[in-house]
């Protein structure tokens, strides 16, 4: 990662943990779940409201972590909005191979737009169980878990 694309990280996810996009309890939903790393204590709940063909018309969450938790989360909801629930599936894959290296935005095809700010926190392992912790829980409400925990 470059000086400029750190620098670029570091101010959106600082925008992100002042100001979260969808910070709030939804009601009604028709998934929810909850998350948790026992490793950093990052905690969150993740609602979504689905409808009947399948799109992801609300998204939401509440929780308390660090910066990177929160910024994931908050750009999450964000990237899913009105996505298909195979095309937030998908997106989770993306991201998750993003966090892992395994996905080059320079070079890979992809569709995850400014989530690629955290193209670099795979440098940072234990960072990336807090940014890949609201995909997760999101992913667990889509599949009915009710609770999520990362290892």
């Amino acid at each position: 990662m470059s000086v400029h694309s750190e620098e670029l990280y570091q101010q959106v996810i600082l925008e992100h943990n002042r100001r979260p996009k969808n910070y709030v309890k939804l009601e009604p939903c028709t998934h929810h779940s909850e998350g948790y790393n026992p490793l950093c204590g990052d905690h969150l709940d993740v609602y979504l409201r689905v409808s009947p063909r399948g799109v992801i018309e609300e998204v939401t969450f509440l929780g308390d972590g660090c910066a990177i938790s929160k910024a994931s989360a908050s750009m999450m909801t964000a990237s899913i909005k009105g996505k298909t629930v195979d095309e937030a599936r998908h997106l989770f894959d993306e991201f998750h191979h993003l966090l892992t290296k395994e996905l080059d935005p320079e070079k890979d095809a992809h569709s995850l737009g400014k989530l690629t700010v955290f193209s670099g926190i795979w440098k940072y392992p234990s960072r990336v169980k807090c940014a890949v912790l609201a995909w997760r829980t999101m992913k667990g409400a889509l599949d009915e878990e009710k609770t999520v925990a990362t290892e």
